[in-house]
């Protein structure tokens, strides 16, 4: 079958035939036809120091897909051939005490498809049938393949009180732009969202964003629409230190910061005045939780008050991957599809 691999240390990935993936008794084989490429992917793409010291070459990448189910497993017992699924693909233990307790989704020993085993940006993937999630007729293989950043949205904008809210969305990456649109459908009072790409600004907007500015702006935007305390919660989706830095100073006294951008390298906080002293609660957000994410995306894209949709700007088939890394580099894109059957 065709992959994309990341064959050695160094950038770039290679298109290669590989081996059609064989499954256990407990796990599925699936056709993927779509996937998302993910920042995740340009990281390891780019060989980055993270990269470096996480991934181990050779191995098939891509973690976002969705596909036809080709084979199953003996003990698998609630997915047929020709089911329309995708997967979580965090893979975890299930025995430890975190899974064990309902919070898998920071289990100690996951691993994450197309990062510490072979992905998804190949014709097949296997997946253990516990993963694998069912989707609607009615949803396109393009917004099952992107069920797992949409995940990262919901479950960041979700595990605070969003109906009534004044929201401010700082980083309007592909998963911030969903974000606006799952506040929008939650019912938030006001959202605005800051980013420095007025490309994604636009995409923003036309998720429900009321105002859609520059970091600069955002100051004056959230005070003038919070009388001057500052917003209800924050969702820090870009990982920036100033974004940060302003995410805590314009969330209200008692707020909420749900924080799921990835700083490079450490920064400096002050305890005392940016957190303490305003009694504000911060949660770190890792993956989806199991299954309960999954459970809120089924019904808000049944509801039909959320569409992602118009996160999806490009797509393209595997052998052009080259030019998919362009335009997400660029700031051209929102979310981008790699289409494999």
């Amino acid at each position: 079958m065709k992959a994309l691999v990341k064959q050695s240390a160094g950038s770039g990935f290679v298109l290669k035939d590989v081996p059609e993936p064989s499954i256990r008794d407990d796990e599925v084989l699936i056709r993927v036809r779509r996937a998302g490429v993910c920042g995740t992917d340009v990281h390891i793409y780019e060989w980055d120091d993270w990269a470096k010291g996480r991934c181990k070459p050779p191995f098939v990448v891509g973690h976002e897909f969705a596909g036809e189910v080709a084979q199953v497993g003996k003990l698998v017992t609630d997915v047929r051939e020709g089911d329309r699924v995708t997967a979580e693909g965090h893979i975890v233990d299930g025995r430890c005490l975190l899974c064990r307790t309902g919070n898998a989704h920071v289990c100690p020993y996951t691993r994450i498809i197309g990062v510490d085993r072979d992905g998804c940006f190949a014709e097949y993937i296997s997946m253990p049938g516990t993963n694998v999630w069912h989707l609607d007729d009615n949803i396109s293989f393009d917004i099952g393949g992107i069920h797992d950043p949409m995940g990262n949205a919901f479950h960041t904008a979700l595990t605070a009180d969003i109906p009534g809210a004044t929201v401010l969305i700082t980083g309007c990456g592909p998963i911030g732009i969903f974000a606006v649109g799952i506040c929008a459908a939650a019912g938030a009072s006001r959202i605005i969202a800051s980013d420095v790409n007025d490309t994604r600004l636009a995409l923003a907007k036309t998720m429900g964003a009321h105002d859609a500015v520059h970091p600069e702006e955002a100051e004056a935007t959230v005070k003038r629409w919070t009388n001057g305390l500052g917003v209800d919660v924050v969702l820090e989706m870009s990982g920036v230190p100033s974004a940060i830095h302003q995410a805590f100073a314009l969330v209200r006294v008692g707020g909420r910061v749900q924080m799921l951008g990835i700083p490079a390298k450490p920064i400096d906080v002050n305890f005392a005045t940016e957190i303490i002293f305003k009694g504000i609660t911060i949660y770190g957000v890792v993956g989806r939780r199991m299954y309960d994410t999954w459970h809120q995306m089924t019904r808000f894209l049944r509801s039909g008050e959320f569409d992602p949709t118009p996160v999806i700007t490009h797509r393209f088939p595997l052998e052009e991957i080259d030019e998919a890394m362009r335009v997400i580099k660029s700031g051209e894109a929102g979310k981008v599809i790699l289409e494999i059957a």
